[in-house]
C-alpha cells in the first residue's frame, strides 16, 4: 500500500469505536465518522467481517485495522479518497479494479441494506444525484424513467399508481376519499406511509438518497398497501462531522404557457462533533400553466323540455390563458444523534404544501358542441387543489449482541381541499332535473308534489335556472404507524428478520355536490321563503348530515343537492418475519417469510340529498327535511389473514445471480355507503332495475305487476372483501466485463383474484356509485434492465417491460331474489342479471380474455449520458426516451365513451382508449467541484399524449402531457 498521505481538511480521527461486524456496515460507519471517501464494488466486501477498531485512530489506520485478514487492500485516489480492492487485483500489472464499472446500487427492499444485484425481486432505482441531473422533482417527472408504472390521475396529487399493469378504473377526484378502494401500491417517505385512496401524496423530490420501485407483491414486509409493489423515497441523513450545503436556483419556459422557477437549499450542520448533527432542506417551485379556458356556453340538451326554456350560462367571467399553475413549497428538518457507539436516533419533521389552480385536462369538444384546440377547455366554475401535509418521524437503530434493532414511528396529518366544475352533469339525464321546478320538470314537478302552492306544485309553470354546477371536497387524513424490527447478523448461514407493525389510518371527508341551482329557501322569515309562501317562485329547503352522527360540518349545506360527511379508516396490527438459510454457503440461499395481520375497519357519518318526494323539501325553512333527507352510516368490521413469501437465490457465478420468488399480496376490505343505524345491521340498497323505458315485458307496462314499482334485482353490499395477488417470478441479475455491464432480467406470472372494482354506471346500475368484488385476472410479463459503462465518458441505462393481462373468469352480477331491498325483483335469486331497464345486460367487467385498464402491453425507458472531465471541469450531456403503448381506462364491457349515445356522457366512468406515445428528454451542463450549470428539457418534441381520458365530470376530458419545458439551473455547493 502506498504511504498514507497527510489527512486533508475535513478528514477526522475516529470519534467512536467501531465493533466487529459485517464489513460493508463497518465501512459505512468509518466513512460517516471520518469523512474519508471509500470507493469499492459491493461484491468485493460482501460476506466479509471487520475487526473491531477503537476510537481515536487516524482514518487510514482505522481502515487498515478494519481490513485485516479480509484479503483486501487500499489504493489512494486523492488525499481523502481511497479505493478498496482485492489484493490480487492490486498486484503489479493488474491496475485498478473496474475503473469503468457502473456505480454500485444499494437498496433496502428487504428492510436491510443490500446490493441491488443480491435482492431476489425486480427493483428500479434512481439515485438522488440522478434525479437532480434529470431535473426530476415530482411524480409526473419520475414516470418518464420508471417503465411498468402507470398513473390514472388528472392533476398533481390525484389518481392511483399502478405497477405491472395491475390497474383498475380511474375515476374523478370527487368523493374518492370516501368511496375509493385502498391503493394496491405502497408509498413511503423513508419508513413513513404516504399512500392514500386515489390521491397518493406527491412528495417533492429534493435531497433524496434514492427512489426505489419494488415490483410485485411486498405484502410480507410492507403490508396490505403493497399488493402490486411499493415506491420508497429515501432521504439523505445528517452527517455527524461534515458541514456542507447546496443551493440550487432555476428558471425556465413552458411551451405555449407561463414560465417556471425553482429554488432549493440544503444545509448539513454538525452541532456536536461526532455526536449530533442537523440537516435542513427548504424548497419552492412554481410550474407555469398551459391550459386555456376559452369562451363557451352551457345549455340543456337540445330537444329536452329543459332546453325549451332557453336558459343558458356563459363562462365569460372565467376565460383566461395558462390557468393551471402549480406551486410546491416546504421544508424538511432532520436531527441525528449518536446516542452511543452502537445506537443512533433520527428525528425528522416534514412540511409540504401544494397548490394547483385550474384544470389539468382539456376538452376535445366544448360544452356547446364546438371542436376545441389542444390545451383548451370551457369551464364555468373555478377549480383548485390545496394539498398540504406535515409529518413527524422517529427512527432508533441499535445493536445488541448479534441483533440489530430498528424502531420507526411516524405521525402524519394531511389536509386536502379541492373544487372542480361539474356543469357537464347538469346536461346529463339526471343532472338537469335539479335545475328546473314546476310543471314538466324531471323531479320537482306537480306529479311528485300534487298539492296547490305553496304545499305543492300543481299549476306552477316550469322555471329553469342556469345549468352550472361544481363540487367541493374537504379531506383530513391522520396516519400514525409504529414498527419494531429485529434482525440477526446477515453474514451468518442462518439469519432472519422479525417485527411487529401497528398503524391507525383515519380519513375525514366532507364532500358537497353543488348542482341544485333551484333557489334555497333559507331560514324562516327569509325573503326567498316569504316570496315562495306568498305565491312567488318556489324554493327548496337545504339539507345536511344526519343529526347525531359524525359530521365534520353539521347543519345544512346550502345549494348542495347531494353530499357526504364521513369518517373511515382502520387500525392494523401485524407480525412479520423472514428467514434466510444458505443451503450452500455463498452459493445457494433459501428464504421464507410471512406476515399475519388483523384490520379493524370502520366508516361513520352520513350521506344527505335533496329528497325529490319529501314534502318538507318544498317551500320550507332550511333543514326541515332533517333525517328524512339523509342516510346514516355506522359500519364496522374486522378481518385477519396471512400472506407468505419464499425465494431461492443461486449465485451461479460470482457476478451472476439467479432467483425464483413466490410472493403474495392483498388489499384490505372496506365499505360502501350503506343505510346503517347505530347498533343495527345495515339496510341493503337496491340497484339494477329490471323495468325501464325500453321494457317490452308485459309486467313492466301499464297494468302489469311491476308497473311503476321498484324492480331492483341487485343489493349493494355494505362491505366488499379483500382481493389477493399471487406472484411467481424468476430472474437473473448479472454483471460482465469487470462490472462495466449489468443485465437484469425477470419474468413473472401473477394471479389477481376477487378484484375490488369501483362501479359508477348511473344509467344501468345505481345513481350511487359503489365497489364490488369482480373477476380474476392473470398477468404475464417480462422485464429487462441494462446498465453499461460504454467507455470512460459514455454510460447507458435502459429498461423495458412487456405485459399481458387477461380476465380468466366472467362472473355476472347475481340477483339476490326478493328481499327488503328488492321487494319486486322478477329475477330468481342466484341467477345472472341479464336485463336492466328493459335492455340486454351482460356484466360490468368484461369477457374472459379481456385486459385490465391502465395496463399497456409495452413500456420502455432509455437514457444515454456523456461526461468527460477536463481538468477541474466536467462537461456533460444526456438524452432519454420513454415509450408507453396504448391502453384503456376502463374494462372492455364499460359503455364506449365515443359512442353516439354518450354526448353528453351517461356515466362517470366510460371506456376510452388512451393512445400510445413516445417522449424525449435531454440536457447539457458543466460542473466543477463546487458549482454546476445545467439546461434540462422535458418533452422535447412537445408530444400532446394524452396520458389519460375521463368522463368523470360528465364531459369527455383528456389529460395532456405537460408541454415542452426548458429549465436552466445553477447549483452551488459549500
Amino acid at each position: 500500500m502506498p504511504a498514507p498521505a497527510a489527512d486533508p481538511p475535513g478528514v477526522r480521527p475516529l470519534a467512536a469505536a467501531i465493533p466487529a461486524q459485517p464489513l460493508d456496515r463497518a465501512l459505512t460507519e468509518l466513512a460517516e465518522q471520518t469523512g474519508l471517501q471509500l470507493v469499492y464494488v459491493s461484491g468485493v466486501v460482501q460476506h466479509r467481517r471487520s475487526h473491531a477498531v477503537p476510537a481515536g485512530l487516524e482514518p487510514e489506520a482505522a481502515l487498515l485495522r478494519l481490513l485485516e485478514g479480509t484479503g483486501l487492500v487500499t489504493q489512494h485516489l486523492t488525499g481523502h479518497s481511497v479505493r478498496i480492492v482485492r489484493a490480487e487485483v492490486a498486484a503489479p500489472g493488474n491496475g485498478p479494479e473496474n475503473p469503468e464499472a457502473p456505480r454500485e446500487v444499494v437498496v433496502t427492499a428487504t428492510r436491510r441494506e443490500e446490493s441491488i444485484q443480491e435482492v431476489p425481486l425486480t427493483v428500479l432505482t434512481l439515485s438522488g444525484e440522478q434525479l437532480q441531473q434529470l431535473g426530476v422533482s415530482t411524480f409526473d417527472g419520475l414516470l418518464h424513467y420508471t417503465p411498468n408504472v402507470t398513473f390514472s390521475g388528472n392533476g398533481p396529487g390525484t389518481g392511483n399508481i399502478f405497477i405491472r399493469g395491475l390497474g383498475f378504473v380511474g375515476t374523478g377526484n370527487q368523493a374518492q376519499s370516501t368511496i375509493a378502494p385502498f391503493p394496491n401500491v405502497a408509498l413511503t417517505l423513508d419508513d413513513q406511509p404516504m399512500q392514500f385512496p386515489a390521491r397518493n401524496n406527491d412528495v417533492y423530490m429534493v435531497d433524496l438518497a434514492r427512489v426505489e420501485i419494488l415490483e410485485g407483491p411486498q405484502g410480507t414486509l410492507f403490508g396490505g398497501g403493497a399488493q402490486a409493489g411499493a415506491i420508497r423515497y429515501i432521504t439523505n441523513r445528517p452527517q455527524l462531522d461534515n458541514f456542507s450545503g447546496e443551493a440550487t436556483a432555476g428558471w425556465g419556459t413552458t411551451s405555449g404557457g407561463d414560465p417556471n422557477s425553482m429554488l432549493t437549499a440544503t444545509f448539513n450542520v454538525p452541532l456536536v462533533a461526532g455526536t449530533l448533527a442537523a440537516r435542513a432542506v427548504v424548497f419552492s417551485e412554481q410550474q407555469g400553466g398551459y391550459i386555456n379556458n376559452v369562451p363557451g356556453t352551457s345549455s340543456f340538451v337540445p330537444g329536452s323540455i329543459e332546453a325549451s326554456t332557453g336558459v343558458t350560462a356563459s363562462n365569460v367571467a372565467l376565460v383566461g390563458t395558462d390557468t393551471n399553475p402549480v406551486q410546491f413549497q416546504g421544508a424538511r428538518l432532520s436531527l441525528l444523534w449518536q446516542v452511543a457507539d452502537q445506537w443512533k436516533l433520527l428525528v425528522q419533521q416534514n412540511y409540504q404544501g401544494m397548490t394547483a389552480d385550474g384544470y389539468f385536462y382539456a376538452y376535445p369538444v366544448s360544452s356547446d358542441g364546438r371542436a376545441l384546440a389542444p390545451y383548451e377547455i370551457t369551464a364555468f366554475e373555478p377549480a383548485y387543489t390545496h394539498d398540504r401535509y406535515e409529518s413527524t418521524a422517529l427512527t432508533l437503530e441499535g445493536h445488541v449482541k448479534d441483533l440489530d434493532l430498528v424502531y420507526t414511528g411516524s405521525y402524519l396529518v394531511r389536509n386536502i381541499e379541492g373544487q372542480q366544475d361539474y356543469s357537464g352533469y347538469m346536461r346529463s339525464q339526471f343532472g338537469r332535473y335539479y335545475a328546473c321546478i314546476g310543471t314538466g320538470a324531471g323531479f320537482f314537478n306537480s306529479g311528485n308534489f300534487p298539492a296547490p302552492p305553496p304545499a305543492g306544485l300543481s299549476g306552477t309553470p316550469l322555471r329553469c335556472y342556469p345549468p352550472v354546477a361544481f363540487w367541493h371536497d374537504t379531506t383530513r387524513n391522520t396516519h400514525q404507524s409504529h414498527e419494531l424490527r429485529l434482525s440477526t447478523d446477515r453474514e451468518r448461514r442462518l439469519r432472519g428478520i422479525a417485527g411487529a407493525f401497528w398503524e391507525s389510518f383515519v380519513i375525514s371527508d366532507q364532500m358537497d355536490w353543488h348542482y341544485l341551482s333551484i333557489p334555497q329557501c333559507g331560514a324562516a322569515g327569509s325573503a326567498t321563503l316569504t316570496a315562495a309562501l306568498g305565491g312567488g317562485p318556489p324554493c327548496l329547503s337545504a339539507v345536511g348530515p344526519f343529526a347525531g352522527l359524525y359530521a365534520a360540518e353539521p347543519g345544512t349545506h346550502p345549494d348542495a343537492a347531494f353530499g357526504t360527511d364521513t369518517q373511515r379508516g382502520y387500525r392494523q396490527l401485524a407480525f412479520f418475519g423472514s428467514v434466510d438459510f444458505d443451503l450452500v454457503p455463498k452459493v445457494l440461499t433459501v428464504t421464507a417469510g410471512l406476515r399475519h395481520y388483523r384490520y379493524d375497519k370502520f366508516e361513520d357519518g352520513s350521506l344527505f340529498y335533496s329528497d325529490t318526494l319529501n314534502p318538507l323539501i318544498l317551500n320550507h325553512p332550511d333543514g326541515s327535511c332533517g333525517t328524512g333527507c339523509a342516510i346514516p352510516i355506522t359500519l364496522s368490521g374486522s378481518e385477519s389473514g396471512t400472506v407468505t413469501r419464499g425465494s431461492l437465490n443461486w449465485h451461479v457465478a460470482p457476478d451472476v445471480n439467479a432467483y425464483y420468488t413466490y410472493s403474495q399480496g392483498f388489499r384490505p376490505a372496506s365499505f360502501n355507503r350503506s343505510l346503517s343505524y347505530p347498533g343495527q345491521p345495515p339496510v341493503l340498497l337496491g340497484a339494477a332495475s329490471y323495468c325501464g323505458a325500453a321494457s317490452t315485458d308485459p309486467r313492466c307496462l301499464p297494468g302489469g305487476s311491476l308497473y311503476q314499482k321498484d324492480s331492483s334485482q341487485y343489493a349493494i353490499s355494505p362491505i366488499y372483501q379483500s382481493d389477493r395477488l399471487i406472484n411467481n417470478e424468476v430472474g437473473l441479475k448479472s454483471e460482465f466485463f469487470e462490472h462495466r455491464l449489468s443485465v437484469d432480467a425477470s419474468a413473472y406470472l401473477m394471479r389477481w383474484s376477487n378484484v375490488q372494482w369501483p362501479l359508477a354506471d348511473f344509467t344501468n346500475l345505481s345513481t350511487l356509485s359503489f365497489v364490488a368484488n369482480g373477476p380474476s385476472y392473470r398477468t404475464t410479463g417480462v422485464e429487462l434492465q441494462v446498465r453499461a459503462r460504454l467507455s470512460p465518458a459514455w454510460t447507458f441505462e435502459g429498461s423495458g417491460t412487456w405485459n399481458r393481462s387477461a380476465q380468466v373468469n366472467a362472473p355476472c352480477m347475481k340477483s339476490v331474489g326478493r328481499t327488503a331491498a328488492t321487494p319486486n325483483n322478477p329475477t330468481p335469486a342466484g341467477q345472472c342479471i341479464t336485463v336492466i331497464h328493459g335492455l340486454p345486460y351482460t356484466n360490468p367487467w368484461g369477457p374472459e380474455g379481456s385486459s385490465l385498464p391502465f395496463a399497456p402491453p409495452v413500456q420502455f425507458s432509455t437514457r444515454l449520458r456523456w461526461e468527460r472531465p477536463t481538468g477541474s471541469l466536467r462537461p456533460f450531456a444526456y438524452v432519454s426516451a420513454s415509450h408507453i403503448a396504448a391502453m384503456r381506462n376502463a374494462p372492455e364491457n364499460y359503455p364506449d365513451g365515443d359512442g353516439p349515445g354518450e354526448n353528453p356522457p351517461t356515466a362517470g366512468v366510460l371506456k376510452y382508449t388512451i393512445s400510445g406515445y413516445t417522449t424525449y428528454n435531454g440536457g447539457v451542463g458543466l460542473a466543477a467541484d463546487r458549482w454546476s450549470v445545467q439546461l434540462n428539457g422535458s418533452n422535447l418534441t412537445d408530444v400532446y399524449g394524452p396520458a389519460g381520458v375521463s368522463s368523470a365530470q360528465f364531459i369527455k376530458a383528456v389529460i395532456p402531457l405537460r408541454p415542452r419545458v426548458l429549465m436552466f439551473g445553477f447549483s452551488e455547493r459549500f
